[in-house]
């Protein structure tokens, strides 16, 4: 593909001295104590280490248990509020008026201001925005999580799945995040885009450099490779941009080039929505697809269960991706002062909704911690948010996960986890960078 953005003149949008919150979280997060030896007030929970070293369950435990409205202050990110229990974070994401979306959904994303240097100005994705234009927006692209497409995807996704189980290795160790969950979410992703197939490992790049703590030997090095990564984004999907306007297709391009309210876009107002609809469709339903697999392994009882009753898949789909919770959280910002719980929140203030956080919220999930796949109630869970940001690929998602353990139920007696799990080093991606595994078949 060729270059169509001027990378110079976007490059001014950015500025690669900037720190982000988990940057600076990055240094001084190393060696971060156990939750019982911090007072309450030092607990910081976006500190990137603690789910890179999968610590993050004992730090939201003691929030929800003493201090579930929780004050934090950054240089690099003002003033924010974790809101840890269940029921707080389903009525923040429920009242959009009071805690606004407009200014980004994540501590590293769009707030300029307050030195967030993900994306440049007027890259917003409509999950960054309120009504009405978030509603006009979201409606270009929702028909294609609608019950009649997803029985036109269903097929083909489960040859795909079916052809990926039937080439894996048995007796030998392998990469399970990247051989099974990368694999089947970019195949599906580059369906939904119409993306060139040769290129499609190229949106899975783009997903990991979005929230990538720029960090030598990391997923970037630092912030400028960062930059260049995401303006080639912006130059990929320019040509094809303009190549479907005009066009019929049923894909999220072209539904994004010929939608009213999306089709008068600038190459930089579109990578908003690209890459929200990219992480979303991609990280998302990888990390569930890996946790899973973690999952039925730390409690093999469960997939005793399932083997055994495979109607169970029903209440494992909610369940796995409640006890994953793909995305550690969302942010809201105050439009007005108000209080949660007693605690006074100023206008302007920042707000995170651990979803992490609320989907072991032991008032209402007995036994958080355990995976239990006839849990009654999994189907509660805030993986997907709540209100008028519910993630509009939910269903994919869902679809995609109970293809996946269909099939693999078909094929396979174990599929062990035959090492240590190596998790992605973010506090708002939950995910997995590595699942060696070795699988037997039936």
């Amino acid at each position: 593909m060729t270059d169509t953005v001027d990378a110079t003149e976007e490059n001014t949008f950015f500025d690669p001295k900037i720190r982000t919150p988990e940057m600076e979280m990055a240094q001084t997060g190393v060696g971060v104590p156990r939750a019982d030896e911090l007072a309450i007030a030092d607990i910081n929970p976006v500190n990137p280490h603690l789910f890179k070293e999968n610590r993050w369950q004992e730090h939201f435990a003691r929030l929800r248990a003493e201090d579930p409205v929780h004050f934090n202050e950054l240089e690099t990110a003002g003033r924010y509020w974790s809101i840890t229990k269940y029921d707080d974070v389903r009525a923040v994401d429920g009242d959009w008026e009071t805690f606004s979306s407009a200014k980004g959904m994540n501590l590293g994303l769009r707030a300029i201001a307050q030195g967030d240097v993900a994306l440049p100005p007027g890259a917003t994705p409509f999950i960054s925005m309120d009504p009405p234009t978030h509603t006009e927006q979201r409606k270009t692209v929702r028909s294609i999580s609608a019950p009649s497409s997803l029985r036109n995807i269903e097929p083909m996704m489960r040859e795909r799945t079916a052809a990926l189980l039937d080439s894996l290795p048995e007796g030998e160790t392998f990469d399970w995040v990247d051989t099974v969950s990368v694999e089947l979410t970019t195949l599906m992703l580059a369906t939904l885009f119409d993306f060139p197939m040769e290129d499609r490992r190229k949106l899975t790049r783009w997903s990991d450099i979005v929230f990538a703590v720029p960090e030598p030997g990391g997923v970037v090095e630092n912030q400028q490779q960062k930059i260049d990564e995401l303006l080639e984004c912006v130059a990929y999907f320019s040509e094809l941009w303009d190549q479907r306007r005009g066009g019929d297709g049923f894909d999220l391009v072209t539904m994004l080039a010929n939608g009213e309210d999306t089709k008068h876009m600038t190459p930089m107002e579109q990578l908003g929505n690209l890459l929200l609809l990219i992480v979303g469709g991609n990280d998302t339903t990888r990390n569930t697809m890996s946790g899973s697999v973690h999952g039925l392994n730390l409690f093999p009882d469960q997939w005793a269960k399932l083997k055994a009753d495979p109607g169970l898949m029903t209440s494992f789909v909610p369940e796995v991706i409640r006890w994953v919770t793909p995305l550690s959280y969302m942010r809201r910002t105050a439009t007005r002062d108000t209080e949660i719980r007693g605690q006074h929140i100023k206008k302007n203030d920042q707000v995170l909704m651990w979803y992490i956080s609320a989907n072991h919220d032991e008032d209402v999930f007995e036994n958080s911690y355990k995976l239990d796949i006839e849990r009654a109630n999994a189907d509660r869970q805030l993986s997907f948010g709540y209100g008028i940001h519910f993630c509009m690929g939910s269903r994919v998602a869902e679809l995609q996960l109970r293809v996946l353990y269909e099939e693999i139920l078909r094929r396979f007696d174990t599929i062990e986890v035959v090492g240590e799990p190596e998790w992605v080093f973010s506090s708002f991606v939950h995910g997995y960078s590595k699942l060696p595994v070795s699988v037997t078949r039936k």
